[in-house]
């Protein structure tokens, strides 16, 4: 069972601006959680044990959130305030949390090839830190691409989820070889490929499964205009290879929530906060007579 996995948190999010001006947009609350916690809880209810979070200048804060705070919960102890204690409990997640660097911003590729050493020669998540799985992020999706990552001898597998047509040069795209039902046997992979040039509209979502040969594969690909890696360009070695690339597309109950732009963070927090099993019910209400002013 794979064990290990990588979350890169570097990028600096300047689409939320100024919101992120002095603090990570993978800190920012999505209802009562930070989205970063969110992919944490994700990885641990998957099964996940060893969480490497790839950092930047100014993300001090997501290593104090998953850290122990012994003075807090002194204060919350003395004032018997349990029901927040309780709200705590995700530092006690059964996970071991590493933190590194990326030392320039270089892209997702460069991102995932700081987490090398900690990964060593065995295969190894990764899920980025802005983008959440499902409501409250309960996805169990992870545990299917692992299964079938290693039922198939995969070199890699990875999350996609359908987008209008339109949308397609926003994300990375599938090409598929073959599908079947919900897996899809990838044939090529383009980075944000013109809407008439676009294989499909299987977009790459936030989630993948990798073997270590995908560190030596990003290290043979060259910096795009903007100086950054591109992890696609390092997939799409794998097609070209030959080797056994696979997609599984997001269950319809388990969409992306990628909080990569206020638009998208605004829907986010409404969606969740309407779910929320103490408040949704009167936030509903309030969202109702603000609707009809």
């Amino acid at each position: 069972m794979i064990q290990n996995a990588i979350v890169p948190v570097a990028g600096l999010g300047t689409r939320l601006l100024p919101a992120t001006k002095s603090q990570p947009k993978e800190m920012l609350p999505v209802a009562r959680k930070p989205i970063v916690q969110y992919v944490a809880e994700e990885l641990v209810n998957n099964g996940l044990k060893q969480i490497l979070f790839v950092t930047g200048r100014g993300k001090s804060s997501i290593e104090n959130h998953f850290d122990h705070d012994p003075e807090l919960s002194r204060i919350l102890q003395q004032t018997n305030k349990q029901e927040l204690l309780d709200a705590l409990d995700f530092s006690e997640l059964k996970a071991n949390y590493f933190y590194t660097r990326q030392p320039f911003q270089k892209g997702l590729g460069d991102a995932i090839l700081c987490g090398e050493s900690f990964a060593g020669q065995g295969p190894f998540v990764v899920a980025l830190g802005d983008s959440i799985i499902g409501l409250h992020g309960q996805a169990k999706l992870i545990s299917q691409m692992v299964d079938l990552f290693e039922t198939n001898h995969a070199s890699a597998v990875v999350a996609v989820e359908e987008v209008p047509r339109e949308e397609v040069k926003n994300y990375g795209i599938v090409e598929p070889a073959s599908i079947d039902g919900d897996v899809i046997r990838v044939a090529n992979l383009i980075e944000k490929p013109d809407v008439d040039a676009a294989p499909s509209n299987f977009a790459i979502a936030a989630r993948y499964v990798f073997s270590p040969l995908i560190f030596d594969l990003i290290k043979q690909v060259k910096p795009d205009k903007r100086g950054e890696i591109q992890l696609t360009n390092a997939i799409q070695t794998m097609c070209e290879e030959g080797r056994r690339v696979l997609a599984v597309k997001l269950p319809e109950n388990q969409r992306r929530y990628d909080i990569g732009n206020f638009p998208s963070y605004f829907e986010s927090f409404v969606e969740f906060a309407l779910a929320d099993p103490d408040y949704g019910a009167e936030f509903r209400e309030t969202l109702k007579r603000l609707l009809a002013q």
